[in-house]
């Protein structure tokens, strides 16, 4: 298996000759516009936390080409099991940013109601599957969902992602292992972004890459640069195509950094070594996708002005709105628990309803203290 990182674009944004896909031009503008409004959420959540307003963040700045390049290969039928740091997806699926950020608030806007950690999406009408806080689990229920089509005989494609992390859990081994013995149409994603917290990359596995891990289950991998959008589109779309065809999985380990630190609750300047941090720095997706669209004459300073003052005139006006919805009702605890409600459920409910009733309930228990 080669080592080879598939790269497309120089450090200066300039494709190498034969290999720019030629995405349509629009299709290269909504791109770009799709970054920086993931990006402009990072920073609009981790400001809103780091002003009590809500109670955790975990941002995907640096990582915006990986996840967008790599679901951009999809099409809409197609299923996500997302880890936690591909928030632009949701802008690609156009879910609304009013819902997305009813979710950072946990109010009665969030269609978890409030159940789930900030920045744990879940999104049946983007065909979005939960996020969920322990490492690993969405790779093996990717590779069930992806039997499971295989034995429908549809030609759905199920992409779902880990860090480097990841790789070192049991759901790794067992989802690579199922769906590869089944030949399950699935794409597995490693965003592998230096550090899983505090431990790097080195300290996770002695293994040459991420990719290379692929030869071990029997299907291919591929080692992309995850900060070069049409690599990653063009690993993608390749891996995508053959799960369709029916010949199984493919294993992608998109190279990448973490700018920020693990979560709000995390500081990487304690672990992190500073130049290690600006030479990534001037690898900066947005930036290298922007000199491309430049050569192409698809950028100026106007258009700029245009896509980050919508991404944060549309940002400020859903916080706002967020802001003004009320939590979630105590009552709506027994809701989507069970089909019909068994006795002693509805029991607690008249209970709580008679507590209510006298003021007992209602009191302010503050955010999730992460």
């Amino acid at each position: 298996m080669s080592l080879e990182l598939l790269t497309i674009l120089d450090k200066d944004g300039k494709a190498q000759k034969g290999k720019d896909p030629n995405l349509p031009a629009a299709e290269l503008q909504k791109l770009y516009r799709l970054m920086v409004t993931t990006r402009a959420l990072d920073d609009r959540g981790l400001a809103l936390q780091r002003q009590g307003r809500i109670g955790f963040y975990l941002q995907s700045t640096g990582q915006e080409a990986s996840h967008l390049g790599a679901a951009y290969a999809l099409k809409d039928s197609d299923w996500l099991f997302p880890a936690y740091r591909q928030p632009g997806i949701l802008l690609l699926r156009q879910v609304p940013i009013d819902k997305i950020i009813c979710e950072w608030f946990g109010n009665s806007g969030d269609t978890s109601k409030g159940r789930q950690m900030p920045v744990h999406y879940s999104f049946r009408q983007a065909n979005f599957v939960s996020i969920s806080s322990p490492i690993g689990t969405q790779l093996t229920q990717a590779a069930g969902a992806g039997m499971a089509a295989r034995i429908r005989g549809d030609d759905t494609v199920f992409m779902t992602f880990c860090g480097d992390g990841g790789t070192s859990s049991n759901d790794f081994h067992t989802g690579l292992n199922f769906a590869a013995v089944y030949k399950a149409p699935v794409v597995f994603i490693c965003e592998n972004n230096g550090w899983a917290i505090s431990v790097p990359s080195n300290k996770q596995t002695c293994s040459e890459s991420m990719a290379i891990k692929a030869d071990a289950y029997g299907m291919p991998g591929i080692r992309v640069d995850g900060n070069d959008l049409l690599a990653v589109y063009r690993a993608c779309k390749e891996a995508v195509d053959r799960a369709r065809r029916g010949e199984g999985p493919t294993l992608i380990e998109t190279v990448t950094y973490r700018m920020a630190s693990h979560s709000s609750s995390d500081d990487a300047a304690r672990y992190r070594d500073a130049k290690e941090y600006e030479a990534w720095k001037k690898k900066d997706p947005i930036a290298r996708f922007q000199q491309y669209l430049k050569g192409k004459k698809l950028w100026n300073e106007a258009f700029e002005k245009e896509c980050v003052e919508a991404a944060k005139a549309a940002i400020g006006a859903a916080v706002t709105a967020a802001e003004a919805m009320a939590n979630p009702g105590p009552e709506t605890l027994f809701d989507d628990v069970y089909m019909n409600l068994t006795p002693q459920l509805k029991e607690q409910r008249q209970e709580l309803h008679d507590l209510m009733a006298k003021g007992g309930v209602g009191a302010e228990v503050g955010h999730f203290p992460l």
